[in-house]
């Protein structure tokens, strides 16, 4: 009598669970935009949430503490004239997050520490090159302040935020729209997908395509793409008869996939969420209430179904926290921040175990804060791998970030403690006292104008009860 093996994997039991009522963030419009994009960015400061807004885009930033539900007056980022379409913050400074937008602008945003008492609405910097939307972001993941940008124009640039520079321009890589781009592990090759339906490796240092495959899934619907830690290339497409599929490529023989596998005939694009540190890779479609996860190996059949998450609620969006942001206390391997039509809701996925103790083997260092590169070191031709942090005693943000000052960079300074200051040579004498005296003022201020609110609250509720009383 033949007895089946057990494949032996740490994250076998892997469990997802979500968080309770209390820990989720309420009363958000989370945008209605028709866009395959996650619209949530989150880092282990903040939760960023594209919503609806009139007159123009917008996204909230909210600390990741202040759950329940959110005041329908609180302060947004505005800026945008027309939606937002795709945000992502910083990957070495949690204070600086990426807009684009419909309008063909990308904003960087400085976002204080501090709760901003009106709306945030001026950017750090507004990079203009793309001739129509942009809808997707993606920063460098080891050169400091290198930003990607792909537009509806089919372009991607490559920007030196710190100068606003472009640093490469690939205009005539994609001859229709690009559905993703993913940076691989130190930056120096880029997977995309396109509307003609190929999967191309390039180097984007040279412009120059290293490698392409076409129809990795015949279907016409978007497909998306991510490097693997092994270097493979890990896609969700469509096949011709619309069934969702997933696929395990190797760049460097493209003819034949690694592993191929149908999933269902839902219609949602599925949004791949890669962890390299476990080579876990989830899949959440959008307008799905589930979150299916596969653990890639170098074993046949290399991509192995582990669990699924589900829940009564689709999907509007997901953010992806990022591992430095995790409790390793409780063995939570992946956080995700699922948006619904009105709320954001934290899923967290565990590995049980007994014991209390760091768990060395589900927590190898993991990429921190600190970039390995300048940009003009990197756009040189100098790669270099993410530099790693230990997650041992946890990761704590720092309140302000001081960076590396190689040359004059608008973003190498503290996150601003108090409000925004203007660049006129008076505002610039301002001294650090005066500052902390403005901020006092401003807090008795609020204090001051909530107290009044309850105020007004309290006779509005008297007058009603007269009223009722005359009755």
């Amino acid at each position: 009598m033949s007895r089946r093996v057990v494949r032996q994997s740490k994250f076998r039991h892997v469990f997802g669970q979500a968080a309770k009522a209390d820990q989720a963030y309420e009363d958000i419009r989370v945008s209605k935009v028709t866009w395959d994009s996650s619209f949530c960015a989150v880092n282990p400061k903040f939760l960023a949430i594209i919503v609806e807004a009139g007159g123009g885009g917008a996204f909230i930033v909210l600390p990741l503490a202040k759950t329940g539900r959110v005041d329908k007056n609180y302060p947004l980022v505005t800026g945008h004239t027309a939606p937002v379409l795709d945000i992502d913050w910083c990957p070495h400074n949690d204070n600086v997050i990426a807009s684009a937008s419909d309008d063909t602008t990308i904003m960087v945003w400085q976002i204080p520490d501090y709760t901003p008492v009106r709306n945030i609405t001026e950017p750090i910097i507004t990079l203009e090159g793309h001739s129509k939307r942009v809808g997707i972001l993606s920063w460098h993941p080891t050169a400091r302040n290198v930003l990607l940008s792909a537009g509806g124009d089919n372009v991607i640039i490559i920007w030196n935020v710190g100068t606003g520079e472009v640093l490469l321009s690939l205009d005539e890589v994609h001859p229709d729209v690009i559905h993703s781009v993913c940076w691989n592990s130190n930056g120096s090759l880029l997977a995309t997908t396109c509307k003609d339906k190929t999967l191309r490796i390039i180097d984007p240092r040279k412009g120059q395509v290293v490698a392409e495959r076409f129809a990795a899934h015949e279907g016409m619907r978007p497909m998306r793409a991510v490097f693997t830690r092994q270097g493979h290339i890990f896609t969700t497409g469509f096949t011709r008869m619309s069934q969702r599929e997933l696929g395990l490529w190797d760049p460097n023989n493209f003819e034949e996939p690694v592993a191929l596998q149908e999933m269902d005939t839902s219609n949602g694009v599925l949004l791949p969420f890669y962890d390299p540190d476990s080579s876990i890779v989830y899949l959440c479609g959008k307008g799905d209430s589930s979150i299916r996860y596969f653990e890639i190996t170098d074993e046949p059949p290399f991509v192995h179904y582990l669990n699924t998450f589900s829940s009564k609620e689709p999907q509007r969006g997901m953010g992806f926290m990022p591992k430095r942001g995790l409790d390793v206390s409780k063995c939570e391997i992946a956080r995700f921040y699922k948006l619904h039509e009105r709320k954001c809701e934290p899923i967290i996925m565990t590995v049980p175990r007994k014991s209390d103790l760091f768990q060395d083997d589900l927590y190898p260092d993991t990429p921190g804060p600190e970039p390995a590169l300048e940009a003009d070191e990197w756009l040189s031709g100098q790669d270099a791998e993410p530099v790693l942090i230990s997650l041992r005693d946890g990761y704590v943000p720092p309140k302000h970030r001081e960076l590396r000052v190689t040359k004059r960079n608008i973003l190498d300074v503290r996150p601003p403690t108090g409000p925004r200051r203007s660049q006129s040579a008076s505002d610039a004498s301002l001294s650090q006292h005066t500052l902390e005296t403005l901020l006092e003022e401003i807090k008795a201020l609020r204090e001051r104008v909530q107290a009044q609110e309850q105020r007004i609250t309290a006779l509005e509720n008297m007058l009603c009860e007269l009223v009722d009383g005359t009755d």
